[in-house]
């Protein structure tokens, strides 16, 4: 009898249970966002980051907060600006005058949930800095490479509409994120229950109701067994071939690069075993199709001039690439 993998086994089922009693605590705080929710626990069982866009005023503070505290994980908020400076972000090097030597000063960066909030308010300078922060998972100094937290998953957040004052990520720059997710506007039923909520003195603030129901321990669990999850042949030619149509797709002047498609295999992986199976479908494909590509691919000018969206496009593409059975 194998001990070791019933053991294993084991762990892997109280970890999904444990993240899936997320989606409980963190609604304590957020309405209605629980897609959103278990998209940044795919991100975090893959190592990947998220890009949040809605508009202001949907939470997304607020979600971000209440998954560290529940998941009793680190977390740290940058608000970025145009004046924000690389070292704001990472930290830097100070003279301390007792010692006479410079001793390095840790940025907001060493934490395990960084919100860097309105990333494309900064400086590409700064945004690059952050971003080899989230690639190489060390931060640089004077040539000596300080490691960050494991966990360590950004989740960064942009404005939909508004562009005045802004620098937009380069593609490059959008391919290290994992997951694009969209926050939406709740429906009224939720709306009027979140401002019951306030009108019972909810503070967004305090978070104290929120209690820890998974931790990293759990994550690392998962992330062992994500990795067991098996993926037939036919679902990495599914894939293959989802991100070759986008790159022959005459609405797209950018399709999705290999990177690309290792993010939605990863994604796919995480989500199949957060559903309870051992291997992968190409429902799961489809389900992460979206948040793992819209942002990896570019429309061209005169599509976007005709309404389109990458969202739509994709969702051209899912139905015109054959299903393996």
């Amino acid at each position: 009898m194998n001990f070791e993998g019933t053991h294993a086994a084991a762990r892997g089922d109280a970890a999904r249970e444990a993240l899936g009693a997320l989606r409980a605590e963190v609604s304590k705080a957020v309405v209605g966002q629980d897609a959103v929710v278990t998209g940044m626990v795919i991100a975090l069982l893959c190592r990947g980051h998220v890009l949040l866009e809605g508009v202001p005023g949907v939470a997304k503070t607020l979600m971000v907060r209440t998954l560290s505290a529940a998941l009793s994980l680190g977390f740290k908020r940058v608000q970025f600006t145009p004046d924000l400076m690389p070292g704001d972000v990472t930290g830097s090097l100070i003279f301390d005058a007792k010692t006479a030597r410079f001793e390095f000063r840790e940025g907001p960066v060493f934490t395990n949930l960084l919100l860097a909030d309105e990333i494309n308010r900064t400086p590409p300078k700064t945004q690059a800095a952050l971003l080899e922060a989230m690639e190489e998972r060390q931060v640089s100094v004077e040539g000596e490479a300080r490691a960050l937290p494991d966990p360590f998953v950004v989740c960064a957040t942009q404005n939909p509409v508004e562009y005045e004052g802004t620098y937009q990520l380069p593609e490059a720059q959008l391919d290290r994120f994992l997951l694009k997710l969209t926050v939406p506007l709740p429906p009224r039923e939720q709306e009027i229950s979140v401002l019951e909520r306030h009108a019972l003195g909810f503070d967004p603030r305090d978070l104290s109701e929120i209690k820890t129901v998974a931790t990293a321990d759990d994550l690392a669990a998962g992330r062992e067994a994500v990795a067991g999850v098996h993926v037939a042949p036919e679902v990495l030619g599914y894939i293959v071939d989802l991100a070759r149509a986008t790159r022959s797709s005459p609405a797209l002047q950018l399709g999705v690069s290999p990177r690309g498609a290792t993010a939605l295999l990863a994604a796919s992986r995480a989500w199949a075993w957060l559903s309870g199976r051992p291997y992968v479908t190409p429902d799961d494909v489809k389900a992460l199709a979206r948040p793992a590509l819209r942002h990896r691919v570019q429309l061209r000018p005169e599509a976007e001039l005709e309404g389109a969206s990458a969202d739509g496009v994709l969702d051209g593409i899912l139905a015109s690439v054959p299903v393996p059975r």
